[in-house]
Formats: structure tokens, sequence, C-alpha cells
């Protein structure tokens, strides 16, 4: 089944690239009637609200101060509301929606988030499994754990940790993007796994994947088991979460723990999303070919285990807002100036904060050495000539990609670029039109500072690894553009992820003919051209009575 799930992951892949004369199968038009509720909700489980944390009671940086937050009811609500919270709503026309923390695809948020713990003060008096419900910030009982079950687990954890885990429902994606809504959810999963390494380091907390675990095992923890049909959800990963930093982390669990889980007494039916659907056979296919197998992950890396700190001597600090106001206030740009010029050192930064090793938090979620390097499209950066770049983010991408990439480039070291960042100048020119080009022939490509692909070991880790590992090369990309994200809010700019792009086109223009290197994510950063016809509503003002830190008392 192996060898099958891999030539069907390379079909998926080959079949959901856009071309210059052809797009991927997709609905060809919205069809408003079916629009899925982006609230998944459990019927008939318990509700626990949480409290609300506002990003202004605190007013600094994450730094490694050496205290982490107490395990307890405001430390789960703070890591949930600056990681899978609402942001804000938009209104317009009559119309409303909302905006979240994590970024998505087309704002469709196909990824679910889960909770297992063991008695949290304030939270739970006993171990439970719950679902997280964004829109009332809070936590749907879904099952309890017996606690000989939660001690037999617990026995695996470190001290005082819990899991949170991921899910998709593909069809949130796949009603607006078809048969490339898998690549797509996957980036989601990537930007879901950053934003809680960040809200965990926030915490002073250790964040980490799990990743020996199987899909069924995964599947068995959430609860999700029996789940069918488009709106199904599908188990993605668990992430362990520490208070306190360890290199001592299990890779797995046994399966006779995970296994009891399946037997509790689920509680809450899931809502249904559209009134119809239609069917991506190739999603399906990629999804069932994907599924995980138990296995000992890849040597865990190190990034992390000696800190908390979101800074980093190679990248030098910036005025901004606390990393928390930074989270909320992320937003996607939907268009750029075009005008706007970014500080060369600023620009360093951004590259520098995209490396594992210059952020702990976030990359240490990881346990696999980085697979993605950079292919940039420089605009508008002072003191870089416009044209195309690379940066490698692992020494060790440098020979394969110099031997696959056009032998015309230069390969030289740009002016002031920093000791140790592995950035080169490929060749120059006026890039904006074949950036635009490249991502689907969208402005915002071009009108940025600098737009970039994401270009991935491709062949090697499938082939050494498996079909389960294609998702996790998506994953990695979600978590760079994660950080793009937060760094260009805290540069006074904007991001915005590119999933449409012309694939081979982009192949093409770097000399990459086969496999072994693809392109799976694209992203820009700029100046925003806001839309005045919008009206920004506070992300929780729909609670009549919303749960804030300051009642914590009168909720004990």
């Amino acid at each position: 089944m192996s060898e099958e799930a891999l030539d069907i992951v390379l079909a998926y892949h080959r079949v959901t690239k856009h071309a210059l004369n052809r797009f991927a199968d997709g609905p060809g038009y919205l069809d408003w009637a079916t629009q899925p509720n982006p609230f998944r909700r459990y019927a008939g489980a318990r509700l626990i609200p949480l409290l609300l944390r506002p990003p202004d009671e605190a007013a600094t940086s994450v730094t490694s101060a050496g205290v982490a937050a107490p395990l307890d009811l405001a430390g789960i609500s703070q890591l949930f509301f600056d990681s899978l919270a609402l942001s804000a709503w938009k209104e317009y026309g009559g119309s409303r929606w909302a905006l979240r923390v994590n970024p998505s695809s087309g704002n469709l948020h196909p990824t679910e988030g889960y909770l297992i713990c063991g008695a949290v003060p304030g939270l739970c008096d006993a171990p439970i499994v719950a679902h997280y419900a964004p829109k009332e910030h809070g936590l749907e009982v879904r099952a309890d754990v017996p606690s000989a079950l939660w001690q037999a687990l617990a026995a695996c954890l470190p001290p005082d940790s819990f899991l949170v885990g991921l899910s998709t429902i593909y069809w949130r994606e796949a009603w607006k993007y078809g048969q490339r809504a898998y690549r797509y959810c996957q980036h989601d999963v990537g930007h879901a796994l950053a934003a809680i390494g960040i809200a965990a380091a926030g915490l002073g907390w250790q964040a980490r994947l799990l990743d020996g675990l199987s899909t069924e095992q995964a599947t068995d923890l959430l609860g999700l088991a029996g789940q069918d049909g488009p709106e199904a959800e599908h188990a993605d990963c668990l992430v362990l979460v520490s208070v306190r930093a360890t290199a001592d982390l299990p890779h797995s669990l046994p399966e006779t723990v995970t296994e009891a889980f399946r037997s509790l007494a689920w509680r809450g039916t899931p809502n249904a999303l559209s009134p119809r659907h239609v069917s991506w056979e190739w999603v399906d296919a990629a999804t069932a070919a994907t599924r995980k197998p138990a296995s000992r992950p890849a040597p865990r890396n190190d990034y992390g285990t000696h800190g908390m700190s979101m800074a980093a001597d190679a990248a030098p600090a910036l005025p901004s807002p606390s990393l928390r106001r930074l989270i909320h206030r992320r937003r996607s740009a939907v268009a750029m100036d075009g005008q706007t010029h970014l500080e060369q050192a600023v620009f360093y930064r951004m590259m520098g904060r995209t490396l594992p090793e210059q952020n702990p938090a976030c990359f240490g979620v990881l346990p696999w050495r980085p697979h993605v390097s950079l292919a940039v499209f420089v605009h508008r950066v002072i003191g870089l000539e416009p044209g195309l770049y690379l940066l490698a983010r692992e020494r060790t991408h440098l020979a394969g990609l110099r031997a696959a990439l056009k032998p015309a480039f230069t390969w030289t070291i740009p002016p002031g670029c920093p000791a140790g960042l592995l950035f080169y100048h490929l060749q120059t020119g006026d890039m904006r039109r074949i950036a635009q080009r490249i991502s689907c022939d969208q402005e915002i490509a071009a009108d940025g500072c600098f737009s970039l692909g994401m270009v991935a070991e491709f062949e090697e880790p499938l082939t050494e690894t498996g079909a389960w590992f294609y998702p996790r090369l998506f994953w990695e990309c979600g978590l760079i553009g994660q950080v793009l994200y937060l760094e260009a809010e805290a540069a006074g700019l904007r991001g915005t992820g590119i999933g449409c792009f012309f694939d081979d086109t982009m192949h093409g223009l770097l000399g990459l003919w086969d496999r072994r290197f693809q392109s799976l994510y694209h992203f820009t950063v700029g100046a925003a051209v806001e839309d005045a016809r919008l009206i920004t509503l506070p992300a929780y003002h729909h609670l009549q009575n919303p749960r804030s830190a300051r009642d914590e008392e009168s909720y004990a």
C-alpha cells in the first residue's frame, strides 16, 4: 500500500497544478446557497466558557523571562485566545464575517482545535476531551476521561502538560477551491501549528508535535472515529504542550492507551455545515493516501529546548507593540500600494526569522529538519537590487539547489547580508510582472515590497519517509507563512499567503525540471491598501456576557 499511496500522492500533486492554459479542477463559480458554516458545534455537549484575555494585558514582547504561567483556566484561555480564537468581525452591505488569529485560505477555516487534559484549576475537576468553539471562545466537552486512563496517558507525558489536537473539514475549502483544496487545508494546519507554538511561548510554555502517532491514534484521541461523508473531520495531529521546557519528549503514545479512548462515551452531534455538497475525488484520494502509520519520527531537533525566547541575537529587535497585540491585529492584505519601500535591515530580519534557530518557539514545534527554502522576488527593498534571490533555510539544501537551479544564476552574497544568513542573489531585473503572472495574475504579488515561493525538497522525503509526509511539507510552509504575517505586522506592513500560482511556470523560472524540488506556497509582504467601505467590529462583541479575565473570581 505504501508504494500505491505514494503514486496517488504524486498523481494528486500533478493533477492539482495550475498551468497557464489550465487551472486545476474547481467549482467554476461560488454556490452561495451551499457556503459552509465556518463554525462547527457539537449539539448536546456542555460548553465551558473561557476567559477573554485582551492583548493589552501584556504590554511587552515575549522574552525568556524564565517564569512560566501556571497551568490553570487563565493559561488555557490565553493559549486558545492567542492561537485559534476570533480576532475581529468585518461588515459590509448587510453581510458580516469573522476573522481569526490563525490565517486560512479564503478565510474558510477548515481547521478545528481540541484539548485533552487532566484536571485544571478553574477549568475542569477531572480529565476531559473538549472541542474548541472559537465563536463562543469556549470548550465543548466531548468526553470525560476516566482517572485510570488519564493516568496511563499522563505517565507517557512530562509533568504539567496536556495535548492540543487539530483536525480538518475538507469540504470548507473544497466548496471554493475544488481539487486543490487538500493543499490549502494543509497550509492551514501549518498556520495553526505556528499559532499554537507562538501562543504557548507567550505563556512560557513549550509546544511540540507528537509526530510518531498514527492517524488512527489521533482519530481515537479526538473522538472522530465513525465520522464520514463530506463534512467529516479528519484528524491531523496532536501537539504536546508543556509548562516547562524539556528535551525529554515522547515521540508517540502506546496504542493500548489511545485505543481505549475509542470506547469513551462521546457526547455531542456535529452540526450540518451545508445543505448539499459536491464530491472532489482527488481530495478524498489524497486524504486516504496520506493516512499515517505509527512510526518513529525523524530525530527531534533541539530548537527551543533551552528557553522560550521569541527574540534572536542575529535578528535585531524592532520597535513594535507586544507580540499578543501583533497576533490579534494580524490581517491578510487584499491589495497593496505598489510604492512603499522596505528597509534592508527589516527585510533581513524577516528572512532570519524564518530560520528555526532564530525562531525556536515557532519552528521547534516540528521534529524534522527544514525541507523548505525560499525563492524571493525583491521589488522594493532599499539597498537591494530588484531581482530574484534565494534563502536556504538549511545548509544541506545548498548543494541540491545549486545543482538543480539554472546554471546562469550568480549565487552572490548581496550587500548588507548578515553573517550566517544563507541568502543569495541569483538574477537582477524587475520581477514584478513575472511574480504577478506566476501568482495567477494577482497584482498583489507585484505590488508588495517582495514576494516569494516556498521551494520544498519534494521527491526524496516522500520516497524515504512515505506518502504521509506529503501534508507535512505544506505544514512547514504554513509555519513560515505565519511568521511572515507577524513580522510584516511588526514592521507596519501586511502579508498575504498566495495559494494560487502556476506551479511549473515557477519551476521553469528557477530551472527545476523534475520532482526533486517543488514550490508549495507563495507569499507577499507590502503596504496594504485598506478598504474604507468595511466596518470592523470587536471579536467578541456578540457575546451578551463575555467572560473576561477580570471576572475570573466570579467563575471560580
